[in-house]
């Protein structure tokens, strides 16, 4: 069985930096791209940062771009979001995610991954 558990959220000011951590167990991780997504209160869940089976693609949303960076440890089957200039608006419960598809390149679409994290909250006070 599937088991992706996320660490590394937190309280942070507007202007810091936090860095997600997510350990992916069951099966073989370097075969499937992995996501981060996120949900805020009284939203919807929304796409964050993908990124290809072998690391060498990865996916942005334009909200987050040139702020996140998405990477992964195939030794450590961990994926990282590092996140920089956090704004209040990047309030939300983080989750990451295992593609269905093997040696994909990511998706911006929930629906592309069967393998979700239990989330972690970060909030970004201004």
């Amino acid at each position: 069985q599937v088991q992706l558990v996320e660490s590394g959220g937190g309280l942070v000011q507007a202007g810091g930096s936090l860095r997600l951590s997510c350990a992916a167990s069951g099966r073989t991780f370097s075969s499937y791209a992995m996501g981060w997504f996120r949900q805020a209160p009284a939203k919807e869940r929304e796409f964050v940062a993908a990124i290809s089976w072998n690391g060498y693609s990865t996916l942005y949303a334009d909200s987050v771009k040139g702020r996140f960076t998405i990477s992964r440890d195939i030794s450590k089957n961990t994926v990282y979001l590092q996140m920089n200039s956090l704004k209040p608006d990047d309030t939300a419960v983080y989750y990451c995610a295992q593609s269905m598809r093997t040696y994909g390149i990511g998706s911006t679409f929930a629906r592309e991954y069967n393998y979700w994290g239990q989330g972690t909250q970060v909030t970004v006070s201004s």
